[in-house]
């Protein structure tokens, strides 16, 4: 360990903040807080007769320590804002020895607005302004469908904008609605369905009994796309359900969290209880690193899902043991809702039972979390020589035709599947597919912070393009691992056309050219082909739209101002495609709508 640590060690100071070690090759080790730095920080190091690790560490913890050649550190005002800086940094940043949860996102919340005189039931995952607002939730999977199949049950007012027409609509012909409208309900009647509604809502148990009774009724009646379509909705609402015959005689209101590690994977279960019933569950797995402690996930799952706004704060979260920042815990999500908040760990009764079940749910989850592609994955980390075993994958491509149309596409592989609610499409400013590449990357791990690194990059390209992807993480700090995939040259071309060309695989350090029957290979291709199609696809999307844009400018008097209000206004080419004169008279004059207009029947 070098005299520069020494000097920056001895000159810590006492305040809080984040402090951050890094390897000899200047290669981010681990990010951590503390109340006071100079105390903290040093406690890790013994200074005589030279610098290194204290004996007093654990054996991981002293590996780690001996890994550190450089330090820097934050200070910051109070033990609360280290806690928001770390949790931040290790998002964007993604050491070696800290661990990543990416399930930190807001849950919906089903909520209905007591001001109005005939209230919907709504989804938002936001905190609404109005006072008299009753949230209900929050749901891990299945608020859609929910609420869907209890306006197929009760006849609330179905859509948000129904009552400004005066007039009862179709809803009512199909007995969904009672048409308050035309004022066919009072407000009292009105007020029984709405408690029907709400009921079924917070009890499952009763709304899947009634939805299952009418999807009987559809297959009796032989209205059996109708009955499949109820039953998959059924299967969504009861996946939110973790199975308990507990009766909570209170109408207690209380989060629980839940961790278990093995085999340096870790399941984070979640139960929400709200008024004495298990409203909703969730659970995320992680990957534990060689200093990970169960505190430490515990502590990261707090933050994570606090951090949040959440519509209606629990006053009580139960853990199954007392973790070693509790109060540190306790006191950073109390002044985030302005209110006291408990953690409790039950030695007894039904909570204790509670945590029990949750118990025996982690390891169901774990057993059933053996992925079937986890001797792959293992395999890619010898192979390629990766700092992580990859669960989650990204696979980058861009594409675009003589500068028209510039895209880029990033799809997600996670355990087992695709992930497609997390792709993510871009529009491309850059005009060579080199710079089209790194805005492309850039963009993304200028997003890290909301959502985190995978375990893996995937780029479709050769050498050139992984260096350019290493630049990019390097020079924001961010630990990544990155390989790239192409098709060898023949004939000094890398088309994929080419029959005999057999796809080549980069690393930092090495090339491999694999048999085309080895499986590792044709999990990446997957990942590259997967990416390859998503641009394509999105490519030529926005080229009919760029068509249809340069054809409308073609129309004498129509520039791109005009353009603009119509798109403003419609919200696609396609809707402009549809509209009718009058609509287009809306925006235009006579004159340019007819022109418009004209023009585009010529295309239907």
């Amino acid at each position: 360990m070098n005299e520069n640590l020494k000097q920056k060690l001895q000159n810590l100071p006492k305040k809080p903040g984040i402090y951050q070690y890094f390897d000899n090759n200047g290669k981010l080790l681990y990010i951590g807080k503390a109340k006071i730095l100079h105390n903290r920080v040093k406690s890790y190091f013994k200074f005589t007769p030279t610098l290194q690790p204290s004996p007093k560490l654990g054996a991981r913890i002293f590996k780690m320590i001996s890994e550190v050649n450089d330090l820097n550190y934050i200070i910051v005002n109070s033990e609360n804002d280290a806690l928001i800086l770390e949790n931040s940094l290790i998002k964007q940043l993604n050491p070696k020895y800290n661990i990543l949860l990416r399930d930190d996102k807001t849950y919906p919340y089903i909520y209905v607005d007591l001001n109005e005189d005939f209230p919907r039931l709504e989804i938002t995952r936001k905190i609404l302004k109005s006072k008299n607002i009753k949230y209900y939730g929050p749901f891990s999977t299945g608020a859609r469908d929910i609420l869907t199949n209890i306006y197929k049950i009760i006849p609330l007012v179905q859509k948000k904008g129904s009552l400004k027409n005066k007039k009862a609509c179709m809803f009512y012909q199909i007995k969904q609605c009672m048409a308050p409208c035309e004022n066919k309900i009072s407000k009292q009647e009105y007020k029984i369905l709405l408690n029907e509604a709400i009921d079924l809502l917070t009890n499952k148990t009763k709304l899947i009994e009634k939805l299952t009774f009418k999807m009987n009724q559809y297959s009796e009646d032989f209205r059996f796309e109708e009955a499949l379509n109820l039953r998959d909705n059924i299967a969504s609402i009861k996946k939110s359900q973790l199975k308990s015959t507990l009766d909570f005689a209170k109408n207690e209101s209380f989060d629980l969290f839940y961790v278990h590690i093995e085999n340096k994977r870790a399941v984070i279960l979640k139960m929400f209880i709200r008024d004495g019933k298990l409203i909703s569950t969730n659970h995320s797995f992680v990957n534990t690193t060689d200093i990970t402690t169960i505190d430490e996930i515990y502590e990261t799952a707090l933050i994570n899902y606090y951090t949040n706004d959440i519509p209606t704060i629990v006053k009580t979260i139960l853990l199954p043991y007392e973790i070693k920042n509790k109060q540190t815990i306790e006191q950073f999500i109390s002044n985030k809702y302005n209110t006291n908040i408990s953690i409790v760990i039950p030695k007894i009764g039904l909570k204790k039972q509670l945590l029990d079940i949750a118990y025996q749910n982690t390891l169901e989850l774990l057993k059933n979390n053996n992925s079937n592609n986890s001797t792959l994955y293992n395999s890619l980390v010898s192979l390629f020589n990766l700092s992580q075993t990859p669960y989650r994958f990204e696979s980058f491509d861009n594409s675009q035709m003589m500068g028209q149309a510039k895209v880029g596409a990033m799809i997600v592989w996670d355990q087992d599947k695709f992930i497609k609610d997390d792709y993510r499409l871009y529009n491309l400013e850059a005009l060579s597919e080199y710079e089209q590449m790194r805005e492309l990357l850039t963009r993304r791990v200028n997003s890290f912070e909301n959502n985190p690194p995978p375990h893996l990059w995937v780029i479709d390209g050769g050498k050139a393009l992984l260096s350019l992807a290493y630049d990019i993480t390097n020079s924001f700090g961010v630990n990544l691992d990155i390989i790239a995939i192409s098709k060898e040259k023949i004939d000094a071309k890398a088309h994929r056309a080419k029959g005999l060309a057999k796809d080549i695989i980069y690393t930092k350090t090495d090339i491999f050219k694999l048999e085309s029957s080895d499986k590792r290979l044709q999990f990446i291709q997957r990942l590259r082909d997967e990416a390859h199609r998503s641009a394509i696809t999105f490519h030529k999307k926005q080229k009919r739209i760029e068509d249809k844009q340069i054809s409308l400018l073609d129309i004498e008097g129509i520039g791109p101002a005009k353009i603009k209000k119509l798109i403003n206004y419609f919200g696609s080419f396609d809707n402009i495609k549809k509209a009718t004169q009058d609509e287009l008279n809306i925006i235009l004059n006579k004159t340019d709508s007819k022109n418009i207009f004209d023009f585009c029947l010529k295309f239907t």
